[in-house]
């Protein structure tokens, strides 16, 4: 049997190809529906480790259980103070780093 070659892609190529070139709207839209995605994920699971319901959290937040949903199923409508508001109740330390030529800037 013939040995066939694979070709091999990396996940940068395959975005450029099916989603658009990073800098396009395109990819800017898919790259921050994706961080808000994880960032919901983020607050469900911290949530469920501190076994609070959403009602629980949401009073702690002063919010309804319904605005915990939206935040955990995509944050994308949620203000940065809104998050941070949630992270606090739920006593996560939250930080952020911007990459600045391949070294990490931490505020």
């Amino acid at each position: 049997m013939a040995n066939k070659a694979f070709n091999t892609y990396t996940l940068s190529d395959m975005k450029d190809k099916y989603i658009g070139r990073a800098g396009t709207k395109e990819r800017d839209d898919y790259e921050y529906a994706l961080s808000m995605d994880i960032l919901g994920k983020m607050i469900r699971a911290v949530r469920r480790e501190r076994h609070l319901s959403q009602e629980a959290l949401g009073k702690l937040v002063g919010v309804q259980k319904a605005q915990i949903s939206k935040l955990e199923n995509s944050a994308n409508s949620a203000t940065i103070g809104t998050i941070m508001k949630v992270f606090r109740a739920l006593g996560a330390d939250v930080n952020f780093y911007v990459m600045l030529e391949n070294h990490a800037v931490r505020i």
